[in-house]
């Protein structure tokens, strides 16, 4: 199976691997920004005005299921075509690193918001 998927591949004319790859970086970003656009929309919550930044935080690390979930598949697969010899568990480790980096920003708004209202 792996010596069909490689003799594909060899027969696909450079432009079309490129293309493919523009394609899986074009999904990263739209899988980011929905991301963060998820992220963002719970930041100005009236609801989270009364929170502590320790609550706001742990709320941040649990919205947006289907929207994280997409763009860690999305990235991942990004990541597989761009760098294919890196190990998966790397891959991995650099989409969850990518989602703890946005819900990282979206709580340094929230603290630094709630200390300059003080």
């Amino acid at each position: 199976m792996r010596m069909l998927a490689a003799a594909v591949l060899l027969l696909l004319p450079p432009a079309a691997m490129a293309d493919e790859v523009d394609d899986a970086h074009r999904l990263a970003v739209t899988g980011r920004d929905a991301y963060w656009n998820c992220l963002a929309r719970e930041y100005p919550r009236d609801s989270n005005k009364t929170m502590s930044d320790q609550e706001f935080t742990s709320l941040i690390a649990t919205v947006c299921p289907s929207e994280r979930q997409n763009f860690r598949v999305s990235l991942i697969d990004f990541l597989s075509q761009q760098f294919p010899k890196q190990d998966a568990g790397a891959r991995l480790a650099t989409a969850n690193r990518a989602i703890e980096l946005a819900q990282k920003d979206i709580v340094t708004a929230f603290v630094r918001r709630r200390a300059a209202a003080k």
